[in-house]
């Protein structure tokens, strides 16, 4: 289904080649099938004859049509020009069926109205036997090459040929009939030439339906049979994908136009967004190859979402970031507090409108907060610039005493000491138990920094940064 992956200069020119030699083909059966239909008169040889000069029409036309489907894409053409292929084999039915309405009449009028005689000879057997041997070599060359670059003006080709094999035989059938009728003086075999005819109106006829049906499903955009449930299965098998919810294909010449849009947590970062969808992307191409892939994320609200979701979720419309976010049940109501970070340069009017507009969406999507407190931070805007780093041996020893007094510390070490805008900024790494929960550890932690400013109230801000202790063993 999908088409091969190569190089577009090696696709081109092997498409081409394929083409021309089939247009040489054609041009040679013509000729030869034309002479040998005078010769005889027989009505068969001469309704192939014309079926091959529509042959070679439809040859010429499909060779121009791989040489301009396989252009890029311009100003003025952006979805390229493989559409050329499909009008290609839209010519090519039209065709078709202007040689049926031919060779139905003509066949008619000699069953019903006059008669014509045939001469069967050894030539038209040569004739039509040489065609269903020519017309086997080009119908294997180009279905060949039209499956490996999925082009529907080769494969109409290959189909068409392949055809002229079944139509050839039937000729060849009725000369034989018409030689046996005479031969064994059985009047009324005299009518297989025309009968023959009518057989090769019928395998055209069946051929161009075929092909009509291809053709106007691609001029007309509709999705190919089939692949759209293969995608949305595809899909179904990425991580992170909550629902597929719209799948639009079309088709240009030999390659596929995929539009998807996919729901996602709304949750999700714009990282893990970004691999959900590289990834729906490398299924879709495992399945139609170099297909022009197009996926949309649309966020969407999951019924697992707890409160702290969707809180951060209207943070997230808003444009906002939010930490220590508290949710408190008091006598069955809801209250929340939370901390919200802006520009350290924005004046505190625009602050607490963003604030305002913030606490109200969170009510719109939350509303079972009975109230909503928010602490505004100011987020740094610029690199600060730290004088030096201190070295202050009675102070880290401290440090270390206060840091390690609690039972479930095991050390404090690579304790840092910063000067920054004329205040004392401490850092320093804490070894705990393994075992810890994040919330005994956050407690712990910030039961650490409450003590420090409280005995040392030169130290400004404290961070600290948590370790397992089999961390620091390895």
């Amino acid at each position: 289904m999908a088409a091969t992956a190569t190089n577009p200069d090696v696709m081109r020119e092997e498409k081409q080649r394929v083409a021309r030699n089939s247009v040489v083909v054609a041009i040679f059966i013509t000729l030869f099938k034309f002479v040998i239909g005078f010769a005889s008169g027989s009505l068969g040889i001469l309704s192939e004859a014309l079926h091959s000069s529509l042959d070679l029409v439809a040859s010429v036309v499909t060779f121009f049509s791989v040489r301009v489907s396989d252009k890029p894409a311009d100003a003025d053409h952006t979805y390229g020009h493989g559409k050329i292929e499909n009008f290609s084999a839209f010519v090519e039915t039209a065709l078709l069926l202007g040689t049926c309405v031919w060779i139905v009449y003509e066949a008619i009028e000699r069953l019903f109205f006059h008669t014509v005689e045939i001469e069967p000879s050894v030539w038209a057997v040569v004739v039509m036997g040489s065609s269903i041997v020519l017309d086997y070599g080009r119908s294997r060359a180009l279905k060949r090459v039209a499956d490996k670059y999925n082009s529907q003006a080769l494969q109409a080709d290959a189909l068409h040929f392949a055809t002229d094999i079944w139509s050839s035989s039937v000729v060849i059938a009725g000369l034989f009939f018409v030689w046996a009728g005479r031969h064994y003086h059985v009047a009324w075999l005299a009518k297989a030439d025309p009968i023959s005819a009518l057989c090769v109106a019928a395998i055209v006829v069946w051929i161009s339906w075929r092909m009509a049906r291809q053709t106007l499903d691609a001029l007309l955009d509709a999705a190919p049979s089939g692949i759209r449930n293969e995608i949305i299965a595809q899909i179904g098998h990425v991580s992170g994908v909550l629902q597929v919810e719209r799948v639009r294909i079309r088709k240009a010449g030999s390659r596929y136009f995929v539009d998807v849009s996919i729901g996602l947590d709304r949750n999700v970062t714009f990282q893990a967004s970004d691999r959900v969808v590289g990834d729906v992307r490398q299924r879709i191409h495992l399945l139609l190859g170099d297909a022009d892939v197009m996926v949309n994320a649309v966020p969407r609200e999951t019924l697992k979402e707890s409160t702290f979701d969707r809180i951060r979720a209207a943070a997230l419309r808003n444009n906002l970031m939010v930490h220590d976010i508290s949710v408190q049940d008091i006598d069955g109501q809801i209250h929340v507090e939370l901390h919200v970070e802006l520009d350290e340069n924005m004046l505190l009017i625009a602050a607490h409108d963003r604030v305002t507009a913030l606490e109200a969406d969170i009510r719109d999507h939350v509303p079972e907060i009975a109230s909503i407190l928010t602490h505004i931070e100011s987020e740094p805007a610029t690199v600060e610039t730290s004088d030096a780093i201190l070295r202050d041996a009675a102070l880290e020893a401290r440090i270390k005493a206060i840091g390690e007094s609690f039972p479930d510390v095991v050390d404090v070490h690579e304790i840092i000491l910063k000067r920054v805008r004329e205040h004392l900024f401490l850092s320093c790494h804490v070894t705990m138990q393994d075992h810890l929960p994040l919330s005994r550890v956050h407690d712990v932690q910030t039961a650490i920094e409450m003590k420090l400013q409280r005995e040392a109230p030169q130290l400004f801000r404290v961070l600290i940064h948590p370790e397992p202790q089999t961390d620091n063993r390895r």
